[in-house]
């Protein structure tokens, strides 16, 4: 489907697009408003759907791991499903996979989470012979070394923080699987000691991105192959489109090596029209005719730490729940001891934490979780006179990403 195709589709079939480009006659992309996620997120409910173009009758529902108080839910048909998951396949022998291997699947399964599923039919439709041990990331971490050891594996797929922890008993146990060649990861960064406790429980493996993608907006790059940056990818140019705009503007860039907010229009999903999606992380055009960019760290819609996305709003309004004086909030992500930390930076005077904490917590149990099995770092709360701002503008940073790149 073209683009004017799908802005005609969307807007005569989807209530929320014929509000949003009412009055609006696109010759292109660049004359279409970006997407506000929360204005999206309001009207894409579970009843009395504003964005779905019609009865959702056949496929799948996801939601992503954010919050459970307003999950943000995905729905597919089944021939869209099919369409991604075979359009990612070919890009398969890209990540580094090769005839003959056998894969490890340990993605979040269950509870409406993609990752596994996704990762299973997507090895399911690849061009080279695959053998897939389908374990999940919720196994018990002896279940996944033994069942790796039985069956010879080659590869391991996984988020980071799930891979770390079969690496750490994996050293403690057996002290290395070297038949392992390849560690594929998604969903988070990986970072420098992340890397050296995987090298130690897997001395021969090397480290190549899964996929580039998200619950809301499908896939949206895949390796590069002969890359040495885990951070570059190549975009989907036949199913989708891919924009990099200006952070204060919201011009579009086209200079490599600039900037910008990732937005993506995916030309493949009618049911739920994905048009001009800021999908929340900042990039850089690498190759703009080929479609390779670089990713650059989260922008400003939602903070990932570790497996967990905190959406903005949300732990704004959590601190406000806790009735807490302010006169600001800004999220801070930084690497403490080896895990992902959570900071809330709070203009004002100390107050009660455990408050604040206990209501990251309603919105979040995923969160929770998380920190209780020791995967990100507890919650912290730091109260300052003034937050940071916008050397340019003037404006508050809404969140500030200190974790080494």
């Amino acid at each position: 489907m073209s683009v004017l195709d799908l802005i005609c589709y969307a807007r005569t079939h989807s209530p929320f697009y014929k509000e949003l480009y009412d009055g609006i006659d696109p010759a292109s992309l660049a004359d279409l408003p970006v997407i506000d996620q929360a204005a999206f997120w309001a009207a894409n409910t579970i009843r009395h759907n504003q964005v779905l173009t019609r009865a959702h009758t056949d496929g799948l529902i996801f939601k992503t791991g954010g919050t459970t108080k307003a999950p943000r839910v995905s729905f597919y048909t089944n021939e869209e499903w099919d369409a991604m998951c075979r359009t990612y396949a070919e890009t398969l022998p890209a990540a580094g996979l090769r005839h003959g291997d056998r894969i490890a699947n340990l993605f979040a399964a269950g509870e409406l989470y993609s990752s596994f599923i996704f990762a299973l039919n997507s090895l399911q439709r690849s061009p080279i012979d695959l053998v897939q041990l389908p374990i999940t990331g919720s196994a018990p971490v002896e279940f996944t070394l033994t069942t790796m050891q039985d069956f010879d594996a080659t590869v391991v797929a996984g988020f980071p923080t799930t891979l770390c922890r079969l690496a750490s008993h994996v050293v403690s146990s057996a002290g290395s699987l070297p038949s392992v060649r390849l560690i594929l990861f998604s969903g988070e960064a990986l970072y420098d000691d992340q890397r050296a406790l995987l090298s130690s429980a897997f001395p021969q493996a090397e480290f190549r991105s899964f996929v580039y993608g998200s619950v809301d907006g499908g896939i949206i790059g895949t390796a590069v192959l002969g890359s040495d940056d885990p951070r570059v990818f190549r975009a989907f140019v036949d199913s989708s489109v891919l924009e990099i705009v200006d952070v204060e503007t919201g011009h579009p860039i086209t200079t490599p090596g600039r900037p910008g907010r990732l937005l993506q229009t995916d030309l493949t999903r009618r049911l739920q029209p994905m048009i001009r999606y800021p999908v929340g992380d900042l990039a850089e055009w690498v190759d703009v005719e080929d479609g390779i960019f670089r990713l650059l760290g989260r922008a400003d819609e939602g903070a990932r730490v570790g497996p967990v996305t905190l959406h903005l709003d949300h732990l704004r309004a959590a601190v406000d729940r806790a009735g807490v004086v302010h006169n600001g909030v800004q999220v801070v992500i930084r690497r403490v001891d080896a895990r992902d930390q959570l900071v809330l930076r709070i203009a004002g005077s100390p107050q009660d934490v455990a408050s604040v904490r206990d209501e990251v917590y309603v919105i979040s149990p995923r969160f929770e979780l998380q920190v209780g099995r020791g995967t990100v770092a507890p919650l912290a709360v730091e109260w300052v006179s003034s937050l940071e701002v916008n050397a340019r503008s003037g404006k508050t940073l809404r969140l500030i990403d200190e974790r080494p790149c």
